[in-house]
């Protein structure tokens, strides 16, 4: 596999630059958090380049060709998690990878994309209050950004809340979790300002319920609806506008699914689904209204 064994060697530091942190410490994420081993979700494909970034308590697994992120893997300490860490908002690139490999501010500058966090602020933000600043701090490195539509809906509040529904089923290890999120990457995603904007994300989540290791898996689609939506769809892409993404719809699917649409390892987690393996073909992908549509038993 192209994956690097460890980060490339960070450039000094830019002068006047907002922060003066080469990362070179961040031992990023642990695979034995649970217990059991997790591993990192990494392309399947040998022929898919791809770069480790750790931060503090996660790791981007980062893709140069698409200025994006393959998949990200971050470990959660319920019962350290501190909630008063100030959000500052303050986008940087990472220093260890060129810049135009990055997308940068430009792509979401005058325009209705947000930077979507894959690794969510809060979730890295546990330990000593030094630790937990610097956590909060590595969120926001566009490395750990995607495109994503700027409507609020129902949809996008149930993925934002996912974690923390799901850690108060996380009773096992003092309620850890480990979170691997990503979006799904596919050739025909929209291009955009040098960027294919993804139209899906992705979200396993692995914990340990009555002392074995389980995983549920979920999918985030902001497909717009071009049955209704084609002319103005067709008016932006000549506009040069970004796509008319559609209102966020939230599923919980298997784990094996990810797998398949990623094309991603996911180590023993697509054999301890806690999704109902025997649900029909039309109810394979659950869309979720609200928490409570979520399966939890195998």
């Amino acid at each position: 596999m192209n994956t690097s064994d460890r980060p490339p060697t960070p450039p000094p530091p830019r002068a006047g630059g907002p922060r003066r942190d080469s990362l070179a410490d961040r031992t990023g994420y642990d695979e034995g958090f649970l217990g059991p081993v997790v591993p990192l979700p990494l392309p399947a494909r040998t022929s898919v380049e791809t770069v480790l970034l750790p931060y503090t308590h996660f790791t981007v697994v980062f893709r140069p060709d698409r200025r994006l992120a393959a998949s990200t893997a971050v470990c959660i300490e319920g019962e350290q998690l501190l909630d008063d860490v100030p959000r500052e908002d303050v986008w940087e690139f990472d220093p260890r990878l060129p810049e135009e490999q990055q997308a940068g501010g430009d792509v979401y500058r005058n325009n209705s994309l947000d930077r979507g966090h894959l690794v969510r602020r809060l979730d890295p933000v546990w330990g000593p209050a030094a630790v937990a600043g610097q956590a909060n701090t590595d969120t926001f490195y566009y490395t750990n950004a995607a495109p994503q539509s700027d409507v609020f809906n129902q949809g996008k509040q149930l993925w934002q809340g996912l974690e923390n529904y799901l850690l108060e089923h996380a009773t096992e290890f003092d309620r850890r979790m480990t979170v691997l999120t990503g979006p799904v990457l596919q050739d025909s995603d929209p291009p955009y300002r040098g960027v294919q904007v993804p139209l899906r994300f992705w979200k396993v989540v692995a914990f340990m319920q009555d002392g074995a290791l389980a995983a549920t898996a979920y999918v985030l689609d902001q497909s717009p609806d071009l049955s209704r939506d084609a002319e103005r769809a067709l008016a932006g892409a000549k506009a040069g506008a970004p796509p008319p993404l559609g209102p966020f719809r939230t599923y919980q699917v298997p784990v094996s699914d990810v797998a398949e649409v990623t094309e991603l390892e996911f180590g023993p987690l697509p054999d301890v689904d806690l999704m109902p393996p025997t649900r029909a073909p039309e109810d394979r992908w659950r869309r979720l209204e609200s928490y409570d549509d979520i399966a939890m038993q195998s």
